[in-house]
């Protein structure tokens, strides 16, 4: 075999090889990219469903950061709602039509209230707990949590009139305002952990919603929450009334409505 041959068929098998490992690696590049986009979609599915369990500021910080128990003081507006006689309810109906009922009325109620830039920090039983103020710093949390408060009552009557076309019960709520200042941070134990509120605040607003039992109202806010509202709300003043737990009577105010 001539030296031309030989450096022709070295040459062939040098561009063969380059050609076979330029495939191989195009084919590994590939599956690389796969995978990548694979695990993308896995995580950004895994941020939506944390984010149903958490306000979504808080899994971008944990995200960042990782997860820290340290909490920040805060003073927010808290918002208790519960249904009014939902043990006479819940031993009238079948508990599928119950579940569906509660679904259909926690939708509904947390589409108010995230509207008015507040999150639903807590579900318990048929009660909800909701914080506005506790994410990010809002001057006007106390306004945003009375228009949500209102908004809640919207939508229960519109949510009500369905259920009467279904044959079902309506509903009833009561709702409780307060605002404090209390500490905000991830709180739990190495099994399960949420984003919460502690302080005086949040027992103060499930207390004056228990108070929407005793008076001619289904809004119930604190003169601390009054305090700061925009004059155009309409509210009855209450004697201030004595609640399990605080040294001294508490004004109340019930809401009636907002002046356009």
């Amino acid at each position: 075999m001539s030296l031309a041959w030989t450096s022709v068929l070295i040459a062939l098998g040098v561009t063969t090889g380059l050609a076979f490992l330029l495939h191989r690696k195009s084919r590994e590049a590939k599956a690389l990219r796969e995978r990548l986009e694979s695990a993308t979609t896995d995580l950004e599915h895994l941020q939506r469903s944390f984010g149903r369990f958490a306000p979504e500021e808080i899994v971008e910080r944990v995200i960042a950061r990782g997860i820290s128990t340290g909490g920040e003081r805060k003073e927010v507006t808290a918002l208790f709602a519960d249904l009014v006689g939902y043990t006479a309810l819940s031993e009238r109906l079948d508990p599928d039509v119950l579940l569906r009922i509660l679904n259909g009325y926690f939708e509904r109620m947390s589409r108010a209230i995230t509207e008015h830039r507040g999150h639903v920090s807590a579900l318990i039983g048929d009660g909800m707990l909701a914080l506005f103020g506790a994410l990010e710093p809002d001057p006007w949390q106390a306004n945003g949590a009375v228009r949500a408060a209102l908004a809640m009552r919207d939508e229960l009557e519109a949510y009500n009139h369905t259920l009467e076309a279904d044959g079902l019960p309506p509903l009833a709520i009561g709702i409780g305002l307060h605002r404090g200042v209390g500490v905000a941070g991830l709180v739990g134990s190495r099994d399960l952990i949420q984003y919460a509120f502690v302080g005086r605040t949040i027992n103060v607003a499930a207390r004056v919603q228990d108070l929407t039992r005793n008076y001619d109202a289904d809004i119930l806010v604190t003169r601390e929450l009054q305090q700061s509202l925009d004059p155009r709300f309409r509210l009855r003043e209450f004697p201030p009334a004595d609640i399990r737990g605080i040294a001294e009577p508490v004004g109340i105010y019930a809401v009636d409505g907002l002046e356009p």
